[in-house]
């Protein structure tokens, strides 16, 4: 369904106004797309987390993506604590261009750093100082002209009126009608009277909240989840009405029949707006210390004398892929980054941290001679392309994990090398999953707790499970969904919420590393409870930051590898026996006995009642029998433990639908256990080179048949 009159919201909250929108970015977006706007801004409170998302969705739909916010502007200073300030302005801001952008993200950043008091408040210092490529509007009923206005001091209202007109390039007065807001029609009234006193132009927002009308309802939820109250409080904070939906162009052409130039101002600032966000640049940091050399040049000078000190005399197989990895890391541009990886590698080494690589990276030779890993990939057959390759054009994961107890001490020489503008942790947000969607839905009923936590019981125990899987796999609670009204209403309220981002915290692993400040580019905040180290938080979640082309990195803290240290200062303590991890035999059997006999409590991966269980019938007396019990240990794969246990013991033969599967599949008894394996069959049966193959793989797990490509 299109519309002929033509419309932009420009003031739409999403999902990441925290629990304060119900907007879900895709049905946003898609919702625009079918009335037919051309253009559509988001500005979630405070933040800019879904911006990046936002922004490539909407380009997917053919809609321009606006990227703003509603700022808060604190009363005087962003400085000041006062009793005033916790009620500071609201102000709606949109971007440009590029420098409009830049600006958003250091207001952004700077509220959030410097001006936090129970919100993250800008002043007008800063909005002078980042001006440039902004559209600024006066906001909903809290912004600091229409709260002039609503107190009777029109003055202060012409004032601070003047000041944004003086200060921005485009400055608009907001007019939103809504019926819940008794205020409004004296708010618009006196914006009226400025805009001719003053020669400002007036624009039509919506104050947009949830996508459709019938969402009225949820988001009424959401703000009792917000606010720890619920349906049946009559002085709870709540939208009266059920009109802040995202409006049809005609329905606002209606509203507004006797304003028509607030309605074309929409379009006028939508055309001016103009971003387009940089996925192509690379933001990697740059390792200095080279001795004068490029940085691929020196990371080969590296790699040949680790190459010389890790493998005695090594053969043409090691120099050969040692100068094919080298290469694939030139042509995709990554020098730096290994070189990044080594010094931190050798950083922790150097100050006796224990400490290992996850994940595909223990497939690079490059890595093995640079010290970053104790495994060399050619005796386990490792494949680089899965690590690695041309065809998959995308920055590969390095993971570390560092003993817990040390794990800030290597954030601290981070920071200390690059600077501490140029990193951050990242944030992760926390969403309303089945269960805890019906328990906060339950809460914000007012229904009594026995009967909210029976209804969540009976969802089953299943990873990302929706309430409608639950409600399939479930017989006791579909029949409650069925026949008890109560339920019914429970259920469908907490459908209306589910999946919703709830909260934001930190990773628990996430490091981003940048050439230039973090801030010229990505909004910046304060660690949350439990992350206060000093080091700031990332707006952006993982993907976005990789989009952007920043080096994102996995620093995680395990408490095994701090059990590891102890005990081998314990050993050197009473026995005076120095010893290190690489000293210990990989086939040696006496292990192999303890982990056959279930003694595996405290061991990494293996410590689970139903991995005890599993590696007690498999006997292993391999570390490849451990490596693939872990990776079979995991929803699908798991249904093929018992066919590669009985295989390996005798009392099944293995199974190769074809002959040429054997050679690949015969360690692990025609079972399909590695990544690694997946490419060497699409290159056996499809021709395909081990990066092309390692696409396919990719798309197989994405489940996204448009990656076939």
């Amino acid at each position: 369904m299109t519309d002929n009159h033509n419309f932009s919201h420009l003031h739409v909250h999403t999902e990441y106004s925290l629990l304060d929108g119900l907007s879900r970015l895709e049905q946003l977006v898609k919702r625009a797309s079918e009335l037919g706007m051309q253009a559509l801004a988001i500005t979630d409170h405070g933040g800019l987390y879904g911006a990046v998302d936002f922004y490539q969705i909407a380009k997917s739909y053919g809609v321009k993506p606006i990227i703003g916010c509603e700022l808060y502007v604190a009363p005087s200073s962003r400085l000041e604590r006062q009793a005033s300030d916790k009620r500071p302005y609201h102000l709606t801001v949109l971007a440009k261009n590029d420098t409009g952008y830049k600006n958003l993200v250091k207001l952004v950043t700077l509220a959030h750093l410097e001006g936090f008091y129970y919100r993250p408040r800008v002043d007008r210092d800063t909005l002078e100082k980042y001006s440039e490529g902004l559209i600024v509007m006066s906001g909903c009923p809290s912004g600091e002209v229409p709260r002039a206005i609503i107190d009777g001091r029109i003055d202060d209202a012409k004032s601070a009126a003047q000041w944004y007109k003086d200060t921005f390039e485009d400055y608009y007065f907001e007019i939103m009608r809504h019926g819940d807001v008794p205020q409004l029609p004296a708010i618009n009234e006196g914006l009226l009277k400025l805009k001719d006193e003053l020669n400002i132009e007036i624009v039509a927002t919506n104050d947009a909240h949830y996508v459709l009308r019938e969402h009225a309802p949820f988001q009424d939820i959401l703000i009792c989840i917000h606010t720890n109250t619920n349906v049946q409080d009559s002085k709870r904070l709540r939208m009266e009405e059920d009109s802040y939906y995202l409006k049809s162009p005609s329905e606002m052409a209606e509203i507004y029949q006797d304003l028509p130039e607030a309605i074309s101002n929409t379009n006028v600032i939508a055309d001016k707006c103009n971003l387009e966000l940089d996925f192509e640049t690379l933001r990697l940091p740059e390792y200095k210390d080279t001795d004068g050399k490029t940085s691929i040049d020196f990371l080969t000078e590296l790699c040949n004398d680790g190459l010389k000190n890790r493998i005695s005399n090594p053969g043409q197989k090691e120099i050969e892929r040692l100068k094919y990895e080298l290469s694939v890391i030139e042509d995709t541009h990554f020098p730096n980054y290994f070189l990044v990886v080594w010094d931190i590698a050798r950083f922790v080494r150097q100050h006796d941290i224990f400490f290992a690589v996850r994940g595909s990276a223990a497939a690079s030779l490059v890595l093995f001679c640079l010290g970053v890993t104790d495994i060399n990939p050619l005796d386990f057959d490792l494949v680089f392309e899965r690590f690695l390759n041309l065809e998959r054009k995308e920055m590969p994961d390095i993971d570390m994990d560092f003993q817990d107890d040390r794990r800030d001490e290597v954030i601290n020489y981070v920071v200390e090398k690059y600077g501490e503008d140029h990193v951050a942790q990242i944030i992760t947000f926390g969403t309303l999953g089945a269960r805890a969607a019906i328990r906060d839905s339950g809460r914000a009923l007012a229904m009594p707790y026995p009967e909210v936590d029976r209804v969540a019981k009976l969802v089953p125990q299943k990873l990302h499970i929706t309430l409608d899987e639950a409600i399939k796999l479930s017989g006791e609670l579909a029949g409650l969904y069925q026949n008890d009204q109560a339920v019914n209403k429970l259920l469908d309220t907490a459908k209306g919420v589910e999946g919703l981002t709830r909260h934001s915290s930190t990773h628990a692993a996430g490091v981003v590393i940048s050439k230039e400040p973090l801030e010229d580019y990505i909004p910046l905040q304060r660690p949350v409870k439990g992350f206060e180290n000093g080091v700031n938080t990332t707006q952006y979640a993982m993907k976005p930051l990789a989009d952007l082309g920043l080096l994102k990195m996995d620093f995680l803290g395990l408490s095994n590898l701090t059990i590891l240290a102890r005990t081998r200062d314990l050993i050197s303590k009473r026995t005076g026996q120095h010893l290190a991890l690489t000293d210990i035999p990989l086939n040696d059997a006496k292990t192999f006995d303890l982990l056959s006999n279930g003694e595996t409590v405290g061991v990494f991966q293996l410590e689970s009642t139903g991995m005890t269980r599993y590696i007690q019938d498999l006997k292993p007396s391999s570390l490849g029998d451990v490596a693939a019990m872990i990776a079979l240990y995991r929803p699908g794969p798991m249904e093929h433990i018992d066919t590669f246990i009985e295989a390996k013991h005798g009392r099944s033969e293995a199974y190769y639908p074809h002959d040429d599967l054997e050679e690949i599949l015969r360690e692990t008894y025609g079972v399909i256990v590695f990544q690694d394996q997946v490419l060497y069959i699409a290159r056996r049966f499809a021709g395909y080179s081990l990066g092309e193959a390692d696409v396919v793989r990719k798309a197989m797990g994405k489940k996204n048949p448009g990656d076939y490509g």
